[in-house]
């Protein structure tokens, strides 16, 4: 059974998650804090990390800078405020996904069916490069080369890339991004999309003015415009 850490110092939001986690067929461990987190991932890293980002001590986006100089795991961050998450997706922290409190617990769940399955799938996956110009996409390795050079993308953004790219000229609104790409039906504000937009074509040198990759479809959403070769 897959493995999830859930990370928050509020014991009410910890056993709500553990009860609907379990009831789907997660094993859950809990920490209250920030040191108590970090030692719970290097000694048995779990599959996915729910990590709060307000916790004494050591706080959530510190957990996470030290979690990636030595894991991968999955993480989904949980925040207070939905305007954090422009911030936590501008600052680049290396999250999968991002949650905004009061949340649903169903949907938490959903969510981490959604970033686990997205791995999985990630992992099997044998498709062939895809090739434009001044970008190569690689499926089966999840690399990404602009003009040549590797950039570093997130596995969402990664995934969002792709779900563009594998459809050049298409229109996608948000609503099918989200399905798409996060895996679930959405309950929150859709702008979420347009954070991650900003943030991939920032990675991605593409100027939302005069897009050569990804253009704006005003009042529908976004399709891919970058030229085969």
């Amino acid at each position: 059974m897959p493995r999830v850490l859930v990370v928050d110092d509020e014991p009410h939001i910890r056993r709500v998650l553990r009860g609907y986690l379990e009831a789907d067929g997660f094993q859950v461990a809990e920490a209250a804090d920030g040191e108590a987190a970090l030692a719970a991932l290097r000694g048995e890293p779990p599959d996915l990390v729910l990590l709060d980002v307000m916790l004494p001590g050591i706080d959530g986006l510190e957990v996470l800078r030290q979690l990636r100089g030595f894991s991968d795991t999955y993480v989904i961050m949980v925040t207070a405020r939905a305007e954090e998450v422009d911030k936590l997706v501008g600052l680049g922290v290396g999250a999968d996904d991002y949650v905004t409190k009061p949340f649903s617990p169903r949907e938490v769940t959903a969510r981490v069916k959604a970033v686990l399955r997205r791995g999985r799938g990630a992992q099997a996956g044998q498709d062939a490069p895809l090739r434009f110009d001044g970008l190569t996409i690689e499926p089966a390795g999840r690399e990404v080369t602009v003009e040549g050079k590797p950039v570093a993308l997130s596995s969402l953004e990664f995934d969002l890339l792709t779900a563009l790219a594998d459809a050049p000229g298409r229109v996608f609104s948000r609503a099918q991004l989200l399905q798409r790409v996060w895996g679930y039906d959405f309950y929150g504000d859709e702008r979420v999309v347009d954070v991650h937009i900003r943030s991939l074509r920032a990675r991605l040198g593409d100027d939302a003015s005069d897009p050569h990759l990804i253009a704006t479809v005003r009042g529908v959403g976004y399709k891919f415009v970058g030229r085969p070769r």
